[in-house]
């Protein structure tokens, strides 16, 4: 059985729920595939309820820093306020009808499935097949990577899919994994009494950041009772029906009631049919152009695009797939000042390139960075002021390619910084603003001060 319609997206995560809704908004005759839940990790796995948890975890931490400086402060964590929210305020306790009836309400057509690609413009589900007119849109996200570890396979191990809905916690937790994902949780867990070991085979926390941001999440992470192991990972798995025990690819072994594995994510092209249209089945993600254009009336969105896995990305790269399907003018993807936050506390967030990176580029880098405990805002903040900025500037240009913001609001001080770097700033135009004071921001300027153009 085939029907005829004028788009098909394949996928409903974040970007592939906006392009679906956009599309059928303006008109357009959308089927939406979506054999999981409408909106993807983000909402139900990911961003909203993980920051949910860091919410709850700091809550716990700046109460323990009462002491010395307002009196004296006693905390009890209880976890069962944070699943009660992830449940009811986040997750509908993992039910997407709401974002279900958003999408049909703007007149789009649900389909609950799992497609696939048959041929330029055609997709099959459960035995329809939609063919498109317009064209087809993949916005099919990743799921969590689990890799070859010997005895890995058949033990009840966890992804964050598993963390986030956990309504009792362990006493404690072995974490395979120093990324952003790892390390929010770790912290979060940590802080409410579990004992955690992260392993990190890379040799530093955080490792495609600045090298001063995985030592920062280190010397926090290990103050705060947590045991950070890099430069080794892990060579087998055994689980007794207790406790999981991991050998280290160094010879020594760690114990724990639950484990997580947090290494990465990864794209499943083949389940997606590509080769049908002409494109690699193996690789890890779909090429596109600075269209988000895999192939004639094919676009992709998200992680399976390959251009970073974010909410932000996936939201951005929909806007330009919607303009371009309508026929819309608008700019092509940039990717200069990509932003990312981990958030840890201290949040750690960067735009634009490290400095190694702009090394490897060749371009004529200069650095200027500060301590956010030097700043009046870090001094006046005192406990759980553990930060720094840095920039990094192409001398030859005069402007700033890259910046770190590490700190108690890193995240929100790196908007600043995003701003600069995607509207090419002057340095010496950055130089001579006007910053608030007392604000951890202004440490910004101090670390403009540093920077010798030459």
């Amino acid at each position: 059985m085939s029907e005829q319609v004028e788009v098909v997206v394949l996928g409903l995560g974040v970007g592939g729920e906006q392009v679906a809704g956009t599309l059928a908004e303006a008109g357009l005759n959308v089927v939406g595939i979506e054999g999981r839940l409408v909106g993807g990790e983000c909402p139900y796995y990911a961003c909203v309820p993980t920051k949910m948890m860091v919410r709850a975890a700091g809550l716990l931490a700046e109460t323990r820093r009462v002491d010395g400086m307002a009196g004296h402060a006693e905390v009890t964590p209880d976890w069962g306020p944070v699943a009660a929210r992830i449940r009811d305020e986040a997750t509908d306790d993992w039910n997407d009808q709401v974002a279900v009836d958003r999408f049909t309400g703007k007149g789009g057509h649900f389909v609950r499935g799992w497609g696939r690609l048959t041929g330029p413009g055609r997709v099959e589900v459960d035995g329809t097949v939609y063919e498109a007119s317009r064209g087809v849109v993949i916005g099919t996200g990743s799921a969590p990577f689990v890799p070859s570890i010997d005895g890995l396979e058949g033990t009840p191990y966890w992804t964050n899919r598993d963390a986030v809905q956990v309504k009792e916690l362990p006493a404690s937790m072995i974490v395979l994994g120093g990324g952003p994902v790892g390390l929010e949780l770790t912290q979060a867990f940590a802080r409410f009494g579990v004992r955690v070991t992260v392993v990190e085979r890379s040799e530093r926390l955080l490792h495609l950041e600045e090298p001063e941001s995985g030592e920062l999440a280190a010397q926090v992470l290990s103050a705060e009772g947590i045991d950070v192991r890099t430069g080794t990972g892990a060579d087998a798995v055994r689980h007794d029906g207790e406790r999981f025990t991991v050998t280290l690819d160094d010879g020594a072994e760690v114990s724990a009631e639950k484990l997580l594995v947090a290494v990465g994510r990864q794209c499943d092209l083949a389940a997606l049919g590509v080769d049908t249209v002409g494109l690699d089945a193996s690789a890890e993600f779909v090429e596109v152009d600075d269209y988000l254009r895999a192939a004639d009336r094919l676009w992709a969105v998200g992680d399976v695009a390959g251009h970073g896995a974010f909410t932000h990305m996936a939201t951005y790269q929909a806007d330009i797939v919607s303009r371009d399907i309508l026929g819309q003018d608008g700019p092509p993807a940039d990717y200069r000042s990509l932003p990312r936050v981990t958030f840890t506390d201290p949040e750690i967030g960067g735009v634009g390139l490290t400095e190694a990176q702009a090394r490897a580029a060749g371009l004529d880098v200069r650095t200027g960075s500060t301590q956010v405990a030097s700043t009046s805002r870090g001094w006046i903040h005192k406990a759980g002021n553990e930060g720094f900025i840095k920039l990094v500037a192409d001398a030859s240009q005069g402007v700033l390619v890259g910046a770190t913001s590490a700190g108690p609001t890193g995240g929100e001080v790196l908007g600043a910084l995003a701003v600069a770097v995607h509207g090419r700033v002057p340095v010496e135009q950055l130089r001579h603003m006007i910053y608030a004071y007392p604000t951890i921001y202004r440490g910004i300027q101090d670390a403009l001060r540093e920077i010798d153009l030459g």
